[in-house]
């Protein structure tokens, strides 16, 4: 991997913009980086959720909040965790990842 964030904030209370150190820009919808979170047990909570498609889901008071990003910390020097306001904070994002989910809204 030869780039890595060099800035990161939230735009429009539900994206997170991150620019690049090639000159790239992204942004994410805070929706989409939750819902496809890498953890295991996101993993596996999605799989079980493809295969009961006729259940509908309890949810938790927290979830039913507007969705927030509410941390984010580096690991080492490949990755970040993302914190949430629904009390997650497990799932570790490569900055190839956060790269590949982001829409490119500017570049070199």
């Amino acid at each position: 991997m030869s780039f890595h964030p060099t800035e990161l904030k939230i735009v429009e209370n539900d994206k997170l913009q991150i620019a690049w150190s090639d000159g790239t820009q992204t942004a994410s919808a805070l929706r989409e980086l939750r819902d496809k979170c890498p953890c295991a047990s996101c993993r596996e909570k999605r799989k079980q959720a493809a295969q009961e498609t006729d259940i509908l889901p309890v949810i938790a008071p927290n979830e039913t909040e507007p969705l927030r990003l509410v941390g984010m910390k580096p690991v080492g020097n490949y990755a970040y965790t993302l914190s949430w306001n629904d009390g997650h904070d497990t799932g570790i994002f490569s900055f190839d990842l956060l790269r590949q989910l982001g829409t490119i809204i500017a570049g070199d």
